[in-house]
């Protein structure tokens, strides 16, 4: 079906206003809040602590355990079923998956570096919206990274391809492809890829093109509020 207008007036290429704040959680080690559109993740970072089963350590680095839920009113779509659930699960192993190459936790052998990603309120692209918030609170609690991890849903919608998919169009009845894409912006490597649904050679070429682009925007605006804030405790 034919896509030929999106419904909030953006560019097929544009993503939906972007803000991003450090050392929300007074608290945590780390933290950080990533809104996108209406979408809004909120990032907690805590460690190193203790792993148990005892089999579960790694010798030589922490391992990193990311714990990722929607709130049961967040927004758009269904209720969420609150607690523990198995969507939650597999989310929270990506994004772990994300940052594995990227995050050196060699400093703390046999521990376990905690980040909690809540989803107050949600309007697709929530993963990434996790992934962009996990990455300022890692980087706000000081911990050594080759780079920032950038996230963005881009995909089809019809016969469309457009960066930055909302609920409306991930929902579009002529039907949707959504592809989470997130990457290192300095060296542009790709640390996650997933598609859900059936796209063209020529089609995923242009999504992923979207998706670098898009990453980079979200690049620009993590290193002014990392800045702002590193600026502020120097004074």
């Amino acid at each position: 079906m034919k896509y030929a207008k999106r419904n909030d007036g953006r560019k097929f290429n544009e993503t939906r206003p972007i803000t991003a704040e450090v050392g929300v959680i007074k608290n945590a080690v780390g933290s950080a809040k990533f809104q996108i559109g209406k979408t809004i993740a909120i990032a907690a970072v805590y460690g190193p602590n203790n792993v148990f089963p005892k089999f579960l350590q790694k010798p030589d680095r922490a391992i990193l355990r990311c714990n990722y839920n929607m709130m049961a009113f967040s927004g758009s779509g269904d209720r969420v079923r609150p607690g523990t659930n198995r969507r939650g699960k597999e989310i929270g192993m990506v994004i772990e998956k994300a940052f594995e190459n990227i995050l050196d936790l060699s400093e703390f052998p046999k521990a376990a570096i905690d980040v909690f990603i809540e989803l107050p309120q949600t309007d697709a692209g929530t993963r990434c919206a996790g992934i962009c918030a996990a990455s300022l609170a890692l980087a706000d609690a000081g911990f050594e990274m080759k780079d920032l991890v950038c996230a963005i849903s881009c995909g089809l919608v019809g016969d469309q391809v457009v960066a930055d998919l909302d609920y409306s169009e991930e929902a579009f009845e002529g039907g949707s492809v959504d592809i989470p894409i997130a990457m290192t912006p300095r060296n542009g490597e790709i640390t996650l890829l997933q598609l859900d649904g059936e796209i063209s050679k020529e089609d995923l070429k242009k999504a992923v093109e979207f998706g670098k682009e898009a990453c980079l925007k979200i690049y620009e605006i993590q290193k002014q509020v990392l800045k702002a804030k590193y600026e502020e405790t120097k004074q």
